[in-house]
Parts: structure tokens; sequence; C-alpha cells
């Protein structure tokens, strides 16, 4: 029996160029899905996620989707649509959400790290202005808040709807999803019934 090869690293280049080069790239990448384009201070960088970078946003993304849901709350799961403000800055998270009403840009935006990005990416969400930005990687989720001066590190969520998630009981689930998914949804969804 022959077993199926997928590619479970990320695929990352990082170029210098123009927003017009950048906006070029974006429509010859449009035909090409799972192609993630950036852009900043000059910077263009392509992201070709692997399968483990794409579960875990799926895996994070589907449990906020289902503790949004649970509590009631208004929101529209945005996924990894392109944030962009003209000229400036352009980005494609693993996950975004907008949390209230629908907006142009999400609230809460999030991204996987594995072989791409780092916090040095905060800087590009604060031109676009995203509320917060998660970073899960290595097993760590850290929340940043935007404030007036910048991104400030939070221990939980400040958003509307997302304050009373219980940060530690993702983590754990999120983890727990490494191996079997379906656990960590069953666990996330009994630690949050109440």
């Amino acid at each position: 029996m022959t077993q199926l090869l997928t590619k479970t690293i990320d695929q990352r280049i990082v170029m210098r160029g123009t927003w017009e080069k950048f906006k070029l790239m974006q429509q010859v990448s449009e035909d090409s899905p799972g192609i993630r384009l950036s852009f900043y201070q000059g910077t263009i960088e392509l992201l070709m996620p692997g399968q483990d970078h794409e579960i875990f946003g799926c895996v994070i993304g589907a449990l906020l989707f289902n503790f949004l849901a649970h509590k009631g709350i208004f929101f529209l799961p945005t996924g990894s649509m392109t944030q962009e403000r003209e000229g400036t800055a352009s980005v494609q998270a693993d996950k975004s959400f907008c949390i209230g009403s629908r907006k142009p840009i999400p609230d809460l935006s999030i991204e996987v790290i594995f072989t791409s990005g780092s916090e040095t990416k905060l800087a590009l969400y604060r031109a676009l202005g995203v509320a917060e930005v998660w970073f899960w990687q290595d097993g760590v989720l850290r929340l940043h808040h935007l404030r007036e001066d910048g991104y400030q590190r939070i221990d939980r969520s400040e958003l509307p709807g997302l304050k009373d998630l219980d940060i530690e009981l993702l983590k754990r689930c999120i983890l727990i999803a490494e191996t079997d998914p379906g656990e960590a949804a069953r666990v996330f969804q009994r630690g949050t019934v109440q």
C-alpha cells in the first residue's frame, strides 16, 4: 500500500519590493490557493503553509468558533482574508474574526508560527489597526492587545465576547489536538459549558 506524501514544512520566501510589485504578485497568485502574501515597509513575504501549520490554524479557529457560538456572541470568521491598507500594509493571518459586526479589518488575527513570521509582525498589524493579535508557537499562545503606543502583551483577551475565554484551557486543548482533534473539541466544550 502506498502512502501519499504531504508537505508538513512551511515554505517561506522574503524579498524587498514595492507596493506595485506586491500587487502584481497578488494578481499572479490568485489562482494558487494556499499561497499567503504579506507586505510591510518594502518587504514582501510569500508563505506556503505546511500541513501542521494548517492543522493548528484550523483547530484554533474551530475552538474559537464554537466558543463564540456557544456564548451567543455575534461574530464573523474571516479566515485568512486579506487585510489591507492601500500602499502601506497587507497580510493574510492564519485565522481572523470580526466580533460584534462586520468590519473591513478583523478585530482578531491569529498567526501560527513554524518557520515564518514572528512577533515582529506586530508592526504590520498595528499599521492595519487590528485590535488583538495572537501567536501560537511551540505550544505557547501569546496574546497582544493594541494600545495607543503599540501592542501590549496580555494574559486574557480584552475583546468583547472573548474576555471570559479560559486561555489555559484553550492552550491545553490546542496541544491535545496534536494527537486527537476530536478529543480536544470535547475537552474544550466540557470546560466552557457552564
